[in-house]
C-alpha cells in the first residue's frame, strides 16, 4: 500500500490491488479513515471517525495535491 503523503498527522495512501476503479486516495490518522476519489471530480467517498475539523483539512490537502495523487496513481498502475 504505497504512501503518497505524510501531512499533519494524516497518511494518504492507495492500495496495490485497486487499479479497476477511478483513481482515488485512501487517508489514515489514529483510528479514522476515509477515501476520496480524484476523478471524474473531487468527491468524498466516505469518512470514519474523523472530526469535522480534520475532514475540512483532508479536503483542503486533497484539493491543494490532487494532480499529485493523480499522477502518483497513474505512474503505479502505469496509466
Amino acid at each position: 500500500m504505497p504512501t503518497v503523503l505524510l501531512l499533519n498527522g494524516f497518511r494518504f495512501f492507495f492500495y496495490s490491488r485497486e487499479n479497476k476503479e477511478p483513481a482515488h486516495i485512501h487517508v489514515a490518522k489514529g483510528d479514522a479513515e476515509g477515501k476520496i476519489w480524484l476523478e471524474p471530480i473531487l468527491e468524498i467517498a466516505y469518512f470514519i471517525r474523523f472530526t469535522n475539523s480534520e475532514q475540512k483539512q483532508i479536503i483542503e490537502i486533497v484539493t491543494a495535491h490532487q494532480q499529485q495523487f493523480k499522477n502518483h496513481w497513474n505512474e503505479y498502475f502505469n496509466q
